[in-house]
């Protein structure tokens, strides 16, 4: 394996204190100013993702991240309005107090300085970026990777304990741009460009990365590699007996479907299927 960047420690150890850590994802209602917001009032919103997160923190996830999953049909980020970081920084700010695990962020679509600026204010842990470097064909049109302009706003905040999470060759696209390019050469590009961890997915949400897909990314980076779509208690034990990781969401939720609450039942199903694994 060429090493490429110089991160000397795991990201997962540093940030959870354990060499796997299993992250569940906190899907925040449509926020004021996207297509699906009703009305509700900011109280029932804060409720909704509090709730959430207190059922996985009390089942025994290892930590969390906060996302605007609720606003679909996403923007681009240069599109993203202000209000969408307002909202996820109290959010943020709420769910770290009251639960004490380590927090990430993603602003969909694919918006790291927001994500940054969220994390910075709300004491995020690290970021999720879908498309950290290259570029590839979204369901919101041409979307380029923005490492370079994110880390030096990472920078002028002062805020280089903030990590970042990067998918590999990322779910709800079309990648023929880079067509010519290993799965391993974009993995080895995500190192290249200063992220801490590695992200591999399958095709949409809820759908898992193959067995071989996660092997061969594993093998392209020194960097954590953590399985970010489609983990259910059926395939944890093999997915984390090959990484250091999981971002589990929608078998978490009532009836398997990613914009239900987090059903108590589902997540202590999942837990016992993850524990043999973890304990190895």
């Amino acid at each position: 394996m060429q090493t490429v960047s110089n991160k000397a420690t795991s990201a997962i150890s540093e940030i959870f204190g354990r060499d796997k850590a299993l992250i569940g994802m906190i899907h925040c209602p449509a926020f004021p100013g996207a297509p699906r917001y009703r009305g509700e009032t900011m109280d029932s919103i804060y409720d909704a993702c509090m709730r959430d997160a207190e059922r996985l923190v009390e089942g025994g996830l290892h930590g969390l991240i906060v996302e605007n999953h609720g606003d679909v049909p996403f923007s681009k980020p240069e599109d993203i309005g202000h209000e969408t970081a307002a909202f996820l920084s109290v959010v943020t700010d709420r769910v770290a107090r009251a639960t004490g695990v380590p927090l990430g962020i993603n602003v969909l679509a694919n918006a790291p300085i927001p994500a940054f600026a969220v994390a910075a204010a709300g004491g995020a842990s690290f970021i999720r970026v879908n498309q950290w470097a290259n570029a590839y064909v979204a369901n919101e049109g041409f979307m380029e990777g923005r490492a370079a302009e994110a880390m030096r706003y990472r920078s002028l905040l002062r805020a280089e304990h903030i990590k970042v999470f990067a998918d590999s060759h990322v779910k709800h696209g079309a990648h023929a741009i880079t067509a010519d390019r290993t799965i391993g050469e974009l993995t080895r590009d995500l190192a290249f460009f200063d992220a801490d961890a590695v992200i591999a997915t399958g095709q949409r949400t809820g759908n898992s990365a193959t067995l071989e897909e996660i092997d061969e990314i594993g093998a392209a980076t020194h960097l954590p590699v953590l399985v970010g779509s489609g983990v259910t208690p059926d395939n944890i034990a093999a997915i984390l007996g090959r990484t250091s990781g999981v971002i589990v969401a929608s078998t978490l939720k009532e009836g398997g479907v990613w914009w239900n609450p987090v059903d108590p039942e589902r997540v202590a199903t999942f837990m016992k299927a993850a524990a043999p694994a973890l304990e190895a």
